[in-house]
């Protein structure tokens, strides 16, 4: 499959996923909507239910006020108990009022000052008569009669404290669903979008790899040549190192994206051939030193090529830092349960706000480069090793100091 060929599966697989997750996304909106229809079904439901009980109550209630005042009637006289009676209208729902011919209450449970202003309670008597049919009762003797007023109950007041608790809870859980979607969706690109950054980017690194392999081998052959003619030799052997660390560039390409096996090795041997073959490229007002030579040997679980890389990449960064003059040291050391390595050197240094930055895809302090050889470090380091790379020392015009830490251990 070629660079094209991948790219094109990459977004075909890239569109499928946001197909997905606009799909769940529909769902969820799907199901809300169903919800939010089911409660308000299911409250409507027991709104009727509700309001058609209050008006038989309130039916029932006028009833009883009537049988009252009939009862009173065919005993032959009036015969009340004031207090009583309005005693029994405070526990009435309905809005009452029973008075004579003269508008005079009997019994309410109106308010006070409704009940004590006239013309109050002769508003409130017409605005009653004129939602429901007054009920007269007439005694002959005495003669006189009385009448019942009443009122209707504002039934959407008492049905909706009756649900107020349900209503409100139900924006809140329409708020943690659409946060719910909003989370997922972000994850779900967020997630897409580098997924598809860093294929490319391989099938980039890996498609280098290749075109290189071909004038690769043929400079081998060139190399092998050389080496049998009357040429200078040293020149040619200096040529062959460097064909050398082509053919390891190569190789690092060609292991991005693939599973990286990690090996116990002598860091201080990886170390120095590194030290060693940019020793002799260096300018001549810098100094490269190395301590990894002269100690004991230190074994870590590392994948040559790529640790090699890391190396590589920090110290062409202090070279940059030195612009033709300075030194760098490299230092490797051990401790209880991790080994270390130390690439120092006394250039322009770092401001401690860009520690943590350098290590960011294309963050650079130089006029020219892309930026990406430090982070390529920690993604070396800390992906494929688990192990810590930092800036430990920094100081602006004094120089810079960054150290890559591994554990002994595959496990740890």
């Amino acid at each position: 499959m070629n660079l094209g060929q991948k790219i094109f599966h990459s977004r075909f697989f890239s569109t499928r996923r946001h197909t997905i997750v606009i799909v769940i996304g529909l769902a969820l909106a799907a199901l809300s909507i169903y919800y939010t229809w089911t409660i308000s079904a299911a409250m409507r439901h027991e709104d009727e239910l509700a309001i058609e009980q209050l008006r038989d109550s309130e039916h029932n209630a006028v009833e009883m006020w009537e049988d009252i005042l009939r009862s009173s009637k065919s005993s032959g006289y009036i015969f009340y108990n004031t207090e009583l009676l309005n005693k029994l209208a405070e526990h009435t729902t309905v809005p009452l009022v029973i008075a004579d011919d003269t508008l005079t209450p009997l019994v309410s449970n109106l308010p006070k000052e409704i009940t004590s202003n006239p013309e109050l309670l002769r508003a409130e008597i017409m605005e009653m008569s004129r939602h429901n049919r007054p009920i007269t009762v007439t005694y002959l003797i005495p003669p006189m009669s009385f009448t019942i007023y009443y009122g209707t109950t504002d039934y959407s007041t008492l049905v909706s404290s009756a649900h107020s608790e349900a209503l409100a809870f139900f924006p809140y859980v329409q708020l943690i669903i659409i946060a719910i979607f909003a989370v997922f969706a972000y994850i779900a690109f967020h997630s897409t979008k580098q997924n598809e950054q860093n294929r490319v980017w391989v099938g980039l690194a890996k498609e280098t790899a290749h075109q290189l392999g071909t004038p690769t081998s043929s400079l081998l052959g060139w190399v092998e040549y050389l080496r049998s003619q009357p040429v200078d030799q040293m020149a040619v052997d200096e040529m062959a190192k460097d064909l050398v660390h082509l053919n390891k560039i190569v190789d690092r390409f060609s292991k991005i994206g693939s599973e990286t096996q990690l090996t116990m090795m002598n860091i201080n041997e990886v170390i120095g051939d590194t030290v060693l073959y940019f020793r002799r490229r260096v300018p001549r007002n810098v100094t490269l030193t190395y301590n990894g030579l002269a100690i004991a040997p230190i074994e870590a679980p590392i994948n040559s090529a790529l640790f090699e890389w890391v190396i590589e990449n920090l110290m062409k960064n202090s070279l940059d830092a030195l612009q033709g003059q300075g030194s760098i040291e490299v230092t490797v050391g051990e401790m209880e349960s991790s080994v270390f390595v130390e690439v120092s050197d006394t250039g322009k240094g770092i401001s401690k706000s860009n520690w943590e930055r350098i290590f960011e895809p294309g963050f650079t302090t130089k006029t020219r480069g892309w930026g990406l050889g430090l982070s390529l470090s920690r993604r070396i380091i800390e992906e494929y090793h688990r192990g810590r790379i930092a800036v430990v020392r920094s100081e602006i015009g004094k120089g810079t100091t960054i150290r890559v830490t591994l554990n002994r251990n595959f496990n740890e």
